[in-house]
């Protein structure tokens, strides 16, 4: 057994479980806030944002489980990289845990379990800094990964990377447009299980009135955010990482030789040995324009760079071109359901309030492979360009040690993700609670 492959494996099993939390976090939270606003006009906006309230405190309470877990690996399985990354990593971890997740945490509670205990306006403000505080949590988590794909104001000294300007190393290359894209992409989950949840209240003739409310709005805000998405986030981001991370776009887009007028690859099967494009399906230019705003610019292709450091190709290229798939279908779902919407025939038709609420999953699948995306295309480096993977492992960790945690983890995780499916399913079964004046 390889312990450096256990490694991965057993980082990208807790991320990955992880992962699915924080944009519903980030995407309810917004939409709570949003929806309170709205509530001082309209009386079911507050008992809907209340609602989801509560499903945002279950979401919240197994993404913190989940999170420390996580972090524990750095000082475990990756020692050698937490020597390395210390003086980088230890000041954004920390303004992630003291500033933002104190202040969702502590707004949460306020806006739960506040409602009759404190005034409206105060009960508005706690959803508003609900989400900030998941926000800012998000935004120092990635200004953390940022530094590793495109890493600045440090000096190596000492066999490790010392800090020299903190703020070169927050707004490094690729955090800006890593944050808004990562958000947007949060934006988009939290859209989709709130249209999926009020999709399925109608199907089951519960509170429809009400749900109708709750699934336009969920629709109007997905369909925007969801545009969003392709440009300009999806479309800024692929403009840096071209210029930042040649290799990494290379392998991704299918370019593996160099040219002029680089095509953009709509659909092939990457193979590594040798690496070629099956079956491929192309438009001659448009990659070349989309990165440089050149149709006719030239592009590196992975046949220019050191066999060593090129990136798994094919788990980078399906990965990418398939969270593209899905970023295309939400727009489209998301653009029928508000044209059914505007017809008034989307309450009655069944088909496509099932196809809302099996849904509910896709925008976590999409981030999960953007992710996969980001990380195996960084490969071999874990920072890029500084320090590889292979080299970041703890000595004094077994493979049969990480391949037990692994199991045990597995089965942690089972059972946490039963547990919230149950406890969701319960309230959502419970439906919206009908608010007096009193209580609002």
């Amino acid at each position: 057994m390889d312990a450096v492959l256990l490694a991965r494996i057993q980082f990208a099993m807790t991320i990955g479980f992880h992962f699915l939390f924080p944009p519903l976090s980030i995407g309810l939270g917004w939409m709570i806030f949003i929806s309170e606003l709205f509530g001082k006009k309209n009386q079911n906006y507050k008992a809907i944002g209340y609602f989801f309230g509560k499903i945002l405190g279950l979401i919240f309470a197994v993404g913190v489980a989940t999170g420390i877990v996580m972090e524990f690996q750095f000082g475990t399985n990756w020692s050698e990289y937490s020597k390395f990354v210390g003086d980088i990593f230890g000041a954004p971890l920390a303004a992630e845990g003291i500033f933002a997740f104190f202040l969702e945490s502590t707004f949460l509670g306020l806006y739960i379990f506040g409602r009759k205990k404190v005034s409206k306006n105060v009960h508005v403000f706690a959803s508003l800094m609900v989400a900030i505080g998941a926000t800012i949590s998000a935004f120092w988590i990635i200004v953390a990964n940022s530094w590793q794909q495109t890493p600045a104001g440090f000096i190596v000294q000492n066999n490790r990377a010392e800090l020299t300007d903190f703020w070169a190393a927050v707004f490094n290359p690729s955090t800006l447009v890593r944050f808004f894209h990562t958000l947007d992409a949060a934006l988009i989950s939290g859209a989709f299980l709130w249209a999926g949840i009020s999709a399925y209240m109608i199907l089951k003739n519960k509170q429809t009135e009400i749900a109708k409310v709750s699934l336009r709005f969920a629709i109007i805000f997905g369909l925007i955010v969801s545009l969003l998405e392709v440009y300009p986030f999806g479309h800024e981001h692929g403009r840096v990482m071209a210029r930042t991370q040649p290799e990494k776009f290379a392998a991704i887009m299918g370019l593996y030789n160099s040219q002029n007028a680089a095509p953009m690859v709509l659909f092939a099967f990457p193979t590594n040995m040798p690496p070629d494009l099956k079956a491929k399906i192309e438009i001659p230019g448009l990659l070349s324009w989309l990165a440089l705003g050149d149709v006719n610019a030239r592009l590196k292709g992975i046949n220019e760079f050191p066999a060593d450091e090129i990136p798994p190709l094919f788990l980078t290229f399906v990965s990418y071109h398939n969270m593209v798939v899905l970023g295309m279908y939400f727009i489209l779902i998301m653009a029928l359901s508000a044209y059914k919407i505007r017809k008034k025939t989307l309450w009655e038709n069944k088909k496509l309030l099932k196809v809302l609420f099996w849904s509910i999953p896709l925008p976590l699948i999409a981030s999960q492979l953007g992710w996969m995306a980001a990380e195996v295309g960084r490969q071999p480096w874990i920072v890029y360009h500084l320090l590889k993977t292979k080299d970041a492992v703890s000595v004094s960790v077994g493979a049969g040690e990480i391949l037990f945690s692994i199991i045990l983890f597995a089965l942690i995780y089972v059972l946490l993700f039963r547990v919230l499916f149950v406890l969701l399913k319960k309230k959502v079964n419970n439906g919206f609670e009908l608010l007096t004046e009193e209580a609002i």
